[in-house]
């Protein structure tokens, strides 16, 4: 997976005749009534302004974009700092997009005045669309190899390149096809990563998860002929480590439902039902590249929910890792199963919070469409951070209800819970009460990606595929590790 080179340039000549080397360029401004006056070709602009009854002020919610006398392809884009960060994000999306669309070597951004946060956000938009998805095609789409940026000496900008790497990482695995990315391959290249980040790697596979009694992991996994379902750790330990984090990522890389089949167009695109794995291991990335202080555990629930004569069936009791007896209602509901087990081992460290990511249930969805995600929280001051960091990223999130009232749906008289209900109301909360059990009464979040798939982009992310929860998560681990 190949990422663009940043070069810095001198300070932008208002002479186009050399542009230099990049054709395509993005010029950044702060908002206001009149275009800057710095702004190079600043009469073609005010007379594509003219031509399309557009004033100055509406460039700070879609780019104009232009071809200029020189022969370059310009977007020019007006910023607000008033606005919120989504906002900011999504426009500067679609004029980087505007200029991606004829698969440039080299992408200029030329601020004009604008804050150096708007010009890492636009350095972040750049890397993050530059590269394009896994893709099986003739002539595939070439990626972006450059980003110059026009002064800005000084200015760090190793934070947005890492989280477009990592936002990257967890697109690209979601991506790759199901007879690619099975569970074995998917650990093979886990163990790749960690050999290259040296990152410690513990791998416990499905026999060995079974003699553990790890019920609820197995039940799902049991379906597969070939056992190659596990759970994976990864560790990353800085020297001077503050806090102990565990984060948690449902890995199920292909999802028929089960003996519960899902129909053709809820199947479709459930190789992504893995989601979750891929931003927990793309936020472990980040934390080290950002050099946060904090040591990490990242546990990974990697296998399919197949449908075979051996797989679980609704009735089925079984004994989860913790010794919890788990009553089987819906075999479509397995991500609440093998995080269940994955949870317990997580807990088990003991950390100072836990976060678990999962594209876990059709009535998120429902609740919030894919614009937002769903979290709860084991307590309202977590809750609170999630919302800020979910501001701040520009990965909105909402949080839900978790009233402990809600427990008495899940009663069982045959064990001592159900896995869900069939009536299918409010299953977004009762998937989180279910959770909660397994957590050992630790801090914890859980994150109900419910955009992690958003029909022609969110915010920074021009992909259908968004790696939300990359930058949400960074955000919210910065701000927990401030006193």
């Amino acid at each position: 997976m190949s990422f663009p080179q940043l070069r810095r340039a001198p300070p932008y000549a208002v002479d186009l005749a050399r542009p230099g080397r990049s054709s395509h360029l993005l010029f950044l401004a702060p908002a206001g009534d009149e275009l800057p006056a710095d702004l190079p070709e600043r009469p073609h602009w005010l007379a594509l302004l003219k031509r399309r009854g557009l004033k100055a002020k509406e460039l700070a919610k879609t780019p104009a974009v232009a071809d200029l006398p020189s022969g370059a392809r310009a977007a020019c884009l007006l910023l607000d700092p008033n606005r919120p960060r989504i906002d900011r994000l999504t426009a500067l999306r679609k004029a980087v997009a505007a200029l991606l669309d004829e698969s440039p070597k080299s992408l200029a951004i030329v601020p004009l005045g604008v804050a150096a946060d708007a010009v890492r956000d636009a350095v972040f938009v750049a890397a993050v669309n530059g590269v394009p998805l896994p893709a099986s095609k003739k002539k595939p789409v070439k990626a972006l190899a450059e980003i110059v940026l026009h002064g800005g000496e000084g200015m760090d900008l190793e934070a947005p390149l890492a989280l477009a790497r990592a936002n990257l990482l967890a697109r690209h695995l979601t991506a790759l096809p199901p007879n690619v990315l099975t569970p074995a391959e998917y650990r093979r290249r886990l163990r790749a990563l960690a050999k290259e980040r040296g990152w410690a790697i513990e791998e416990f596979g499905f026999r060995r998860l079974r003699k553990m009694g790890a019920g609820a992991f197995c039940a799902v996994a049991q379906g597969s002929d070939h056992e190659d379902a596990a759970i994976v750790r990864l560790s990353f330990r800085p020297k001077k480590a503050r806090k102990r984090l565990a984060l948690v990522g449902k890995g199920i890389c292909f999802d028929t439902g089960g003996h519960n089949l899902k129909p053709a167009k809820y199947m479709a695109g459930m190789h992504e039902d893995m989601n979750g794995s891929a931003v927990a291991v793309a936020l472990l990335q980040a934390i080290e590249d950002l050099a946060l202080p904090v040591a990490v555990d990242c546990w990974l629930a990697v296998a399919h929910n197949h449908l075979s004569a051996g797989a679980y069936k609704q009735g089925d009791v079984i004994k989860a890792l913790d010794g919890t007896t788990i009553e089987v209602v819906h075999t479509d509901a397995e991500g609440r199963m093998v995080l269940a087990d994955t949870l317990t081992l997580a807990a088990r460290g003991k950390p100072d919070l836990l976060v678990d990511f999962a594209t876990l249930t059709g009535s998120m969805v429902a609740a919030l469409g894919t614009r937002y995600s769903g979290v709860f929280a084991s307590a309202d001051d977590l809750a609170a951070r999630a919302v800020a960091a979910g501001k701040s990223s520009g990965e909105r999130v909402a949080a839900f209800p978790f009233d402990q009232d809600y427990d008495a749906a899940l009663d069982s008289k045959v064990a001592d819970v159900k896995q869900c209900t069939l009536e299918g109301e409010a299953d977004h909360i009762l998937a989180a009460r279910f959770l909660q059990r397994f957590t050992n009464g630790l801090p914890w979040l859980h994150v109900d990606l419910s955009a992690a798939s958003c029909s022609g982009g969110l915010g920074a992310v021009g992909s259908d595929l968004t790696g939300f929860g990359v930058a949400w998560g960074a955000a919210l681990i910065d701000a927990w590790l401030k006193p």
